[in-house]
């Protein structure tokens, strides 16, 4: 069984990113970047269902510019056997990315599609699902828990109030939730290997994509700050404020 695992580069977790000065979009200047934290997840599950001995390749792919191969990188020293980039210094929105994947999966007949359920920079919640119609494979979303059983994959899904699990036959999309799994980091040894995995390199005009934007972004805003909190004297005058100033209640 073949497994890609689909990884984004965005700003790292713990940075407080900045609104360029014109609103047009986020200063990325100096900013350390990273593997998107969902897809460390996906890389990880897929590593383990490789070292379980139900996946003979585990294969990352990215879509972005050159700087992207710093993750796969990551991901190889992290266990993946190869990568692919799929170079471009666009922005590509959620169709186009599933778009390449679906090329990609078809192209390297891949059995499994894991990917992180969400990136923290756009937020979207869509490639997974987008490739689930484009390829006519079934799904299985917000993952925590996932078992290769009998040439099946049986996953268990967060919903609203509780858990749903699903069986799904393979070829299938998996995206993944916080609760998968905790990943791994790599050692020393490992990233030492990883500089001698194969990346290939290839674009979405190879691959016969349009990645044309139909969006238009019109600004970029900071959320506005929070206000400091006030301390009141007694109950009474905590639902007066709530009454008449916050008017909540």
């Amino acid at each position: 069984m073949k497994i890609l695992v689909a990884i984004k580069r965005v700003v790292d977790a713990n940075v407080k990113v900045r609104v360029k000065g014109d609103g047009t979009g986020v200063d990325l200047s100096n900013a350390k970047m990273a593997i998107n934290p969902f897809c460390e997840i996906a890389i990880e599950e897929a590593i383990r269902i490789k070292e379980s001995g139900a996946a003979d390749e585990v294969i990352a792919v990215s879509v972005g510019p050159q700087v992207s191969q710093e993750q796969i990188r990551t991901a190889l020293a992290l266990g993946a056997d190869r990568g692919i980039l799929v170079q471009t210094d666009e922005q590509v929105e959620p169709l186009a990315v599933a778009k390449i994947l679906k090329t990609i999966v078809e192209k390297e007949s891949i059995d499994l599609v894991i990917l992180g359920k969400q990136s923290i920079d756009t937020d979207n919640n869509q490639v997974g699902q987008m490739l689930a119609a484009l390829c006519n494979y079934p799904q299985g979303t917000f993952a925590c828990k996932a078992e290769i059983k009998d040439g099946k994959i049986e996953v268990t899904r967060e919903i609203d109030g509780g858990e749903q699990t699903v069986l799904l036959s393979l070829p299938a999309i998996l995206t993944t939730d916080l609760r998968l799994n905790e990943p791994r980091y790599a050692s020393l040894p490992n990233i030492m290997k990883a500089k001698k995995k194969p990346i290939d390199a290839t674009t979405p005009t190879d691959l016969g994509v349009d990645i044309t934007s139909k969006l238009q972004t019109l600004s970029v805003a900071a959320p506005a700050e929070r206000s400091a909190g006030i301390i009141v004297e007694s109950v009474e005058e905590l639902v007066n404020k709530l009454k008449t100033e916050a008017k909540v209640i």
